[in-house]
């Protein structure tokens, strides 16, 4: 492949696309014109096969899930290296945004070690997008004015996670929650976040599999466990659970799967008006 420079003058390029949480029309258009005009697509396990199946482009599955990799980062990275230097239209489609733990980063920078143009496609987050819909807005006037967006898939050499201490204002979303349950769980608990404070799983988010828990911080290992959630699940942590009551309209509807809280959590009509 030769080494990197950044004077060489190869035709092609990345774009890195987010693809949205889940149901394929969440994609920014933006990133859907980018699709029809990719060469070859690289795409992750995440993605909805519907954005990819009627491209006229060469299609390469790299997908990650639950440790289980079809391929490992790096041959990923120097895959799109490789037809970016052959002068080829690469799009690199990633779940939700490219850059919320979607190693955009990483890819990118060896893209520039190369002099290869790149561009990122914003894409819709997850860790905003399936509480929402799951009728969980991450914000609340009166509720929470702040979020922490946390992964929860740890390393074994570092089971600690950077959760910042509790504040009541303050939502929690944790990505990739459910393999690590039963080691954060605990550690909110220590940080002093409060036993009974609501927690929701949000499981296959945006698509008809959608499902939700509801529990607390001291139930939520016990809980998960019993529901037998599938992945991707997130967790939401925080009094904007108890607005799922007045916002789930949408999973009532029968659009985004089916609701199964354990127990009610209740916000204040005050609250809710201010």
């Amino acid at each position: 492949m030769g080494k990197p420079n950044g004077s060489h003058d190869a035709r092609g390029s990345v774009v890195f696309v987010g693809a949205g949480p889940g149901d394929p029309e969440l994609i920014t258009l933006r990133g859907w014109r980018v699709l029809q005009q990719a060469d070859v697509v690289l795409y992750d396990s995440l993605v909805d096969r519907r954005l990819v199946e009627d491209l006229d482009a060469e299609l390469v599955f790299v997908g990650k899930r639950c440790g289980r990799h079809s391929m490992p980062q790096e041959a990923i990275t120097e895959l799109l290296v490789r037809f970016a230097l052959e002068g080829k239209r690469v799009a690199r489609l990633k779940g939700g945004d490219p850059t919320v733990f979607g190693r955009t980063g990483e890819e990118a920078l060896r893209l520039a070690q190369f002099g290869i143009p790149f561009e990122i496609v914003p894409g819709v987050s997850s860790a905003v997008a399936a509480p929402a819909l799951a009728g969980m807005p991450i914000t609340h006037r009166g509720l929470a004015d702040g979020v922490s967006v946390l992964s929860a898939h740890r390393q074994a050499h570092d089971p600690e996670l950077s959760i910042p201490p509790y504040h009541p204002r303050t939502t929690l979303v944790l990505l990739m929650a459910l393999q690590t349950v039963e080691t954060w769980s605990p550690q909110l608990l220590e940080r002093g976040y409060p036993a009974d404070l609501p927690v929701a799983f949000v499981s296959a988010g945006a698509t008809t599999r959608q499902r939700v828990v509801v529990t607390t911080v001291s139930h939520a290992a016990a809980d998960a466990l019993a529901a037998g959630l599938e992945s991707p699940t997130l967790a939401v942590v925080g009094r904007v659970v108890g607005l799922r009551e007045k916002l789930a309209a949408c999973e009532r509807s029968g659009l985004w799967g089916r609701y199964e809280d354990l127990l009610p959590v209740e916000v204040s009509e005050e609250l809710c008006a201010t």
